[in-house]
């Protein structure tokens, strides 16, 4: 019998077997928090750094690919109609930035200015400044956390209050797609969210989640 698992979100206990992977790459089992919603696999089956940083070199993000800008417009844009509804430019932090910073580049364009920060890519602890930013971007980063409920605490620490935190992470619809949900098959990915997940985040730290575009959802701090 395979045992429940504490949640690394909520860190609740109270958790049920959600799908179990049954092919030659990964006999990974994902586990669905019964507080907070959050699907997960459990520690054991984390990647190394090492790994982790090998499959991360392998994208191909680059500054000047049409089609990533294209992929990061889809987060940018809903975000940016929120910003331009302000008259001054914003301090923005990019975090997770990975090895090519094209966000960053999209954001500095419309005049604001731009931190970046990435254990792999961009580690510079210099810029996670608390209560300094009016903005703090993730843009496919959040699905990666080991430890979700720490860095999700660390960004509103560092967010001014109503300020803004964007996140960009494809969302659980259902158990049953979930079992032939290509996004689950990145040996990276080890947290899924869903709507519901997102909404118990807002409500245990006192946020608006708005559901802004397919995949994005922008909260704001009181």
């Amino acid at each position: 019998m395979i045992q429940s698992h504490s949640c690394p979100l909520c860190e609740g206990s109270d958790s049920v077997l959600f799908h179990q992977d049954n092919n030659k790459r990964t006999q990974r089992p994902y586990f669905q928090c019964q507080q907070c919603h959050l699907v997960f696999v459990p520690p054991e089956y984390y990647l190394s750094a090492q790994e982790e940083k090998t499959e991360y070199d392998q994208h191909e993000n680059q500054l000047e690919d049409d089609g990533y800008e294209r992929f990061l417009s889809r987060f940018w844009n809903p975000l940016r109609r929120l910003l331009n509804e302000q008259p001054n430019p914003k301090t923005i932090l990019d975090y997770g930035c990975g090895p090519g910073p094209l966000l960053s580049k999209m954001m500095e364009k419309e005049g604001h200015n731009v931190a970046i920060y990435d254990y792999f890519y961009a580690n510079d602890p210099s810029v996670l400044k608390p209560n300094h930013y009016d903005v703090i971007t993730s843009t496919e980063v959040i699905e990666h956390l080991h430890h979700p409920k720490q860095v999700v605490e660390q960004w509103l620490n560092l967010l001014k209050p109503n300020g803004y935190l964007g996140v960009m992470t494809k969302l659980v619809s259902s158990q049953q797609a979930f079992q032939t949900w290509h996004y689950k098959n990145d040996l990276t990915h080890v947290c899924f969210f869903s709507e519901a997940c997102f909404q118990w985040l807002a409500n245990r730290y006192g946020l608006t989640a708005d559901f802004a575009d397919k995949d994005v959802t922008l909260f704001r701090k009181e």
